[in-house]
């Protein structure tokens, strides 16, 4: 079990097995920790129970040995199967209270928000980091049609006292301004998964997250 308390959100990555190029999972997520990921987020919308569970067992398996978290999307019966390390719930999953009465106190729950008063109610229903979303409109989420925007982010963050991370066409242009604004790090899907490489576009996205911590 990885502490909680001990998670660097800097990089995020979260798997999109469509915008892969024909790549597996496990392939990607390989290549982006070794680009400096430093949080995967293993999601899977289509697949089976069975086949979310088996991939799921491969995809711990290898985060395990290289000491990174694995967070869950959605489905807390999976987290419970792997014992990962936690899940990641939207507006429309279980709520962050019944989940941390299942989950106990100390899997991560981390928790989608749009809005100011979303994120303080995620908060106090005892979420442990935040997705804030979106930075910009991103077309892996189609339904979200209103940018939060760099000035968004710095009100959001005085609102709440856990970790933000921003998701939304985050990539190597936007990561530097945007953790510059406050984020405690960046939440990636296709400038990771749909890149040639995903080693080196994660180690440019990390560079540039690297770069706005230090300029504190």
């Amino acid at each position: 079990m990885y502490e909680k308390q001990k998670v660097d959100y800097s990089l995020y990555f979260v798997s999109d097995r469509a915008l892969s190029r024909g790549r597996s999972n496990l392939e990607v997520i390989k290549a982006a920790v070794q680009g400096g990921v430093t949080l995967v987020q293993f999601r899977e919308k289509e697949a089976s129970t069975q086949e979310f569970y088996q991939e799921g067992l491969r995809i711990k398996d290898y985060l395990e040995a290289v000491r990174i978290p694995l967070i869950i999307n959605d489905r807390i019966d999976i987290v419970l199967a792997l014992d990962a390390d936690g899940v990641h719930l939207g507006q429309e999953d279980m709520p962050i209270d019944v989940a941390r009465k299942i989950l106990g106190p100390h899997k991560i729950i981390g928790a989608s928000a749009f809005s100011t008063d979303e994120a303080v109610a995620a908060e106090s229903m005892g979420a442990d980091y935040l997705g804030l979303s979106p930075i910009f409109v991103t077309a892996t989420k189609p339904e979200l049609v209103a940018a939060i925007g760099m000035k968004g982010i710095s009100f959001l963050k005085r609102a709440a006292k856990i970790p933000v991370v921003g998701i939304g066409s985050m990539n190597q242009s936007n990561a530097y301004e945007a953790v510059k604004m406050g984020l405690d790090g960046v939440a990636v899907v296709s400038a990771i998964c749909s890149q040639e490489d995903p080693k080196t576009a994660a180690a440019a996205i990390k560079s540039e997250v690297i770069r706005a911590k230090q300029s504190f």
